[in-house]
């Protein structure tokens, strides 16, 4: 068993790490994006899916590359800090954290909406209480646990699309591809599923727990994604086959009302708990991705030095690791964070953003910059194309991020 030079124990093999990013994506997207992607879309939803899909695997490629030559907590922040300048670092640290904190959020009361919807606050706070326990206990706890999460979402997926494409219901007439709401609304769409793509950086953010990092995550990122992607596409032409575009972009539950379109009420129930173990294992994994990122800036004094501290038997940030499952915990408790998956998407295209760039460094070569400026362009692009509140609100949290930044530095000064 190897450890870090920070102390972290290196015990991540590449199935473990795909199936952490894997349990992210699944998790956080299908049951969650189809549907305000549909209803941004219309008949140009997998157009959609298909332009996230591109700009997810740019991005990728550009992880998975800085990933090999920077193997430390901390993902694009680390990135951002080495090529770019601290400052990019910091901006992109700063986008994942609260970004996604905000979605550990959503995925909390996710959980509640499908196992007690009366209750949602009362059981979106349990599942982060018990969630932070078992990161605490140690990543390896967590990789277990998100395999099961995923071997059992993956039973469920599989369930819907048997069922809706041999059912009668279902009409190939309904997945025409056109650009019914233009190009503008599949450009929307793109920018909310890519919400759903966005798991694999739990992949580069454990970068200093998986075993021979510079072979082990550039192997786990393209698979992950490439696993994701084959699962949303059967899911989405299954679910578009039995409902269309129309009846998809207003349902609450999309999946859950396929089936019963289908014909098969019976397995709703069944889908309802697919949605909320897939919610589990998407807040499982990114309450370890935000814990990591909040660990590499406190060793840098962007967040308090505390948090940077690892726990001498379990090998794990544990403060930064309480500190984020008590700040979710309270977001889960008292505010109702459904409408985030937005801003959520903007901060992770941000993110992205200065990943692409940071690669882009990196080369020379035709491919080594193709690659990540048609990931920056597209992050750029499919940020200003979500809806104008997401853009608003998330470009607020990035001024008031860089203001953090400035008094820290004036203060530093004197």
């Amino acid at each position: 068993m190897t450890r870090s030079p920070a102390g972290l124990r290196r015990t991540l093999g590449v199935g473990d790490a795909v199936v952490i990013g894997l349990g992210s994506m699944i998790g956080a997207g299908i049951f969650a994006a189809l549907a305000p992607a549909a209803r941004a879309a219309g008949t140009g939803l997998l157009l959609g899916l298909a332009v996230a899909a591109v700009v997810a695997y740019c991005n990728a490629t550009s992880s998975a590359r800085l990933a090999a030559l920077y193997p430390a907590s901390g993902g694009t922040y680390v990135y951002g800090r080495e090529r770019l300048g601290e400052f990019w670092g910091y901006l992109a640290g700063w986008a994942f954290v609260v970004g996604k904190t905000a979605s550990c959020a959503a995925m909390a009361l996710t959980v509640g909406a499908y196992v007690w919807p009366d209750q949602a606050h009362a059981v979106a706070v349990a599942a982060v209480v018990a969630l932070t326990a078992v990161n605490y206990g140690g990543v390896r706890k967590s990789a277990w646990l998100t395999r099961a999460v995923v071997a059992v979402v993956l039973a469920v997926l599989a369930s819907v699309f048997v069922v809706c494409l041999s059912s009668g219901e279902a009409d190939a007439g309904r997945l025409d591809i056109g650009t019914s709401d233009g190009l503008g609304g599949v450009l929307q769409a793109a920018g909310l599923l890519f919400f759903a793509f966005a798991g694999y950086a739990r992949i580069a953010t454990l970068g200093e727990e998986v075993r021979d990092p510079a072979r082990t995550i550039p192997r786990a990122i393209p698979i992950a994604l490439g696993l994701a992607l084959a699962v949303y596409a059967c899911v989405a032409v299954a679910v578009l086959a039995v409902l269309g575009s129309d009846r998809l972009g207003n349902a609450d539950a999309p999946l859950a009302d396929a089936v019963r379109a289908a014909g098969v009420p019976g397995l709703v129930p069944v889908v309802r708990v697919g949605a909320a173990v897939a919610a589990l294992g998407s807040l499982l994994a990114l309450i370890l991705g935000v814990s990591r990122t909040t660990l590499a800036m406190a060793r840098d004094r962007h967040l308090p030095g505390a948090l940077a501290a690892v726990h001498p038997r379990f090998q794990v940030p544990h403060l930064a690791e309480l500190a984020v499952g008590a700040v979710v915990a309270v977001l889960a408790a008292t505010v109702d964070v459904r409408g985030a998956i937005g801003f959520s998407s903007f901060g992770v295209l941000a993110y992205y953003a200065v990943a692409n760039a940071s690669a882009w460094t990196l080369g020379p070569g035709l491919s080594a910059r193709v690659v990540p400026a048609v990931g920056l362009l597209g992050c750029v692009v499919l940020a200003f194309a979500l809806p104008w509140v997401s853009v608003v609100v998330g470009a607020g949290v990035l001024v008031v991020g860089v203001g953090a930044y400035g008094v820290r530095r004036w203060m530093a000064a004197r």
